[in-house]
């Protein structure tokens, strides 16, 4: 039988979608459009956390006035020397970002926000090391088409995890959604899990 949701979930991202309904926590989509530009002089921890929270806010927005339920989202960057790596716009790109990951450590950080009667947040810090690529694995990867809509131009679940050679921190959270911090914070907020 079908649960009732107990949350919105602000994202487009399959993978968050399967990560919740890995912890037992039913959910209705919500699309919502915020703009994702980093600020000038904005660090990577504050531009996740800003990115979150409106994408929280306006899923609440989006909703006002319907059904009475807490809107969760997330937003996860990945960082190499304190530069936000995002989504590729193009081959190019993408083929630099992973020259750029090759043979070295970077970090992910991946902000939760959940909008209920106030906005909270949580942050999910790992960091994740490459094994040294050749430019025939680099290309050869793109060509698969799993890059072209991922942070850091790599995905953990996916083909990208042949090249991970240390993971320190979540695995959940390098996917998208950390599972321990959003756990926590929906358990805050009085969120049942399906499971429990």
């Amino acid at each position: 039988m079908k649960k009732n949701p107990v949350i919105y979930l602000a994202s487009r991202s399959p993978r968050r979608r399967t990560l919740l309904h890995q912890i037992g926590i039913s959910h209705a989509l919500l699309e919502i459009d915020v703009d994702e530009r980093q600020r000038p002089d904005e660090d990577p921890v504050s531009y996740v956390l800003r990115l979150a929270t409106a994408k929280a806010q306006a899923g609440a927005e989006a909703v006002a006035g319907a059904e009475s339920l807490p809107v969760l989202a997330a937003d996860t960057s990945v960082v190499i020397k304190n530069r936000v790596l995002g989504k590729p716009r193009d081959r190019e790109h993408g083929l630099w970002m992973l020259r750029q990951l090759s043979g070295k450590t970077h970090q992910v950080y991946t902000a939760v926000a959940l909008n209920g009667r106030e906005t909270e947040t949580d942050l999910s810090l790992s960091e994740v090391s490459f094994r040294a690529l050749s430019e025939a694995e680099i290309t050869a990867y793109w060509a698969t088409g799993e890059p072209a809509d991922k942070a850091g131009s790599y995905a953990i679940q996916g083909i990208g995890a042949r090249f991970i050679s240390m993971l320190h921190g979540s695995y959940s959270g390098v996917m998208g959604l950390p599972l321990f911090e959003t756990a926590e914070l929906l358990s805050r907020n009085g969120i049942q899990f399906d499971n429990e």
